[in-house]
């Protein structure tokens, strides 16, 4: 019969799509993770993944397996933490980059300090990559902007912070202007992935406040936007993450929206049943209590 070790690591391998990166996570050498998973099929009878030299794709066999192993594995984990008053075992968490960047990077941090036991694994993506994702169940949760679209019935979103969308710029000389209405004559606008959660923001941020804009690049990540305006190379709109130091950042100007401000709200998304409820109900109760600041 297999280990828990072994079921750990069929569950790591569906997050990463590689043996080899399913192998760093758990400690294991790439021949070892993929000598468990080979032992794995043997014992069910089925392949679990389509292979060809280049990649390695789940199918339908494992897919229908993801959330029976997920709860052998939190049923085992909870043996031990049923004898203790903290939190332990693991939950596997999707978590915008920005949004350790915000409000939910300290959350983070307390979190583990008060839950030593706890492993948190962190998941770096898009809130789109996230969805599917917890659809499949290979991520508990994850760390989101509010959808633009309507979520599938099997799943639920709490908002938990909201951050106000706002205008960066290079810093400018002192007594150089901008009239933050008429835009066209600056340096490109640096735009957010239009066809991602947060690039809709954006645009509804200029179309409420009827902006004048010249488009130049366009990118998915907030933090590569910052880093290109403190450049020079633009300007853009991007929510006002709470650990940055704005006002001490002598590379950026920052300005609200002249007319609507809008907000970026965050939250956590999660199946409306799963296993690692408890963790995520400590996560949201640490918002819902007012134990961190918006």
């Amino acid at each position: 019969m297999s280990s828990i070790k072994t079921l750990k690591n069929f569950l790591a391998i569906t997050r990463h799509k590689s043996v080899a990166a399913a192998a760093r996570e758990i400690g294991l050498t790439a021949a070892a993770a993929g000598q468990q998973l080979q032992q794995l099929e043997k014992e069910i009878g089925l392949e679990l993944f389509d292979r060809t030299k280049r990649s390695l794709t789940l199918n339908a066999y494992g897919r229908s397996l993801i959330e029976p192993i997920q709860e052998i594995v939190a049923r085992y984990e909870a043996l031990r933490s049923n004898f203790k008053s903290n939190l332990s075992g693991t939950i596997v968490l999707g978590a915008l980059v920005s949004t350790l960047m915000g409000a939910f990077g300290k959350t983070l941090n307390e979190i583990k300090h008060n839950y030593p036991e706890l492993e948190i694994k962190l998941i770096a993506g898009l809130s789109s990559n996230f969805l599917d994702q917890l659809i499949e169940g290979t991520l508990d949760a994850a760390i989101v902007t509010e959808s633009p679209y309507a979520l599938p019935q099997s799943l639920q979103w709490t908002e938990l912070y909201k951050e106000p969308m706002i205008l960066i710029y290079p810093n400018m000389p002192p007594g150089k202007k901008k009239d933050p209405k008429n835009l066209s004559l600056d340096p490109p606008f640096i735009r957010f992935e239009r066809n991602t959660w947060t690039g809709h923001l954006v645009d509804q941020a200029i179309k409420s406040n009827k902006l004048s804009i010249q488009d130049g690049m366009e990118l998915n990540s907030v933090e590569a936007i910052i880093e290109l305006v403190r450049q020079g190379l633009g300007y853009s709109i991007v929510p006002q993450l709470a650990n940055i130091a704005w006002s001490n950042d002598r590379q950026l100007r920052i300005q609200e929206l002249p007319g609507k401000t809008i907000f970026r709200k965050v939250g956590l998304l999660e199946r409306k049943k799963h296993l690692r409820q408890n963790v995520t109900q400590v996560i949201k109760q640490h918002f819902l209590s007012g134990t961190t600041k918006n």
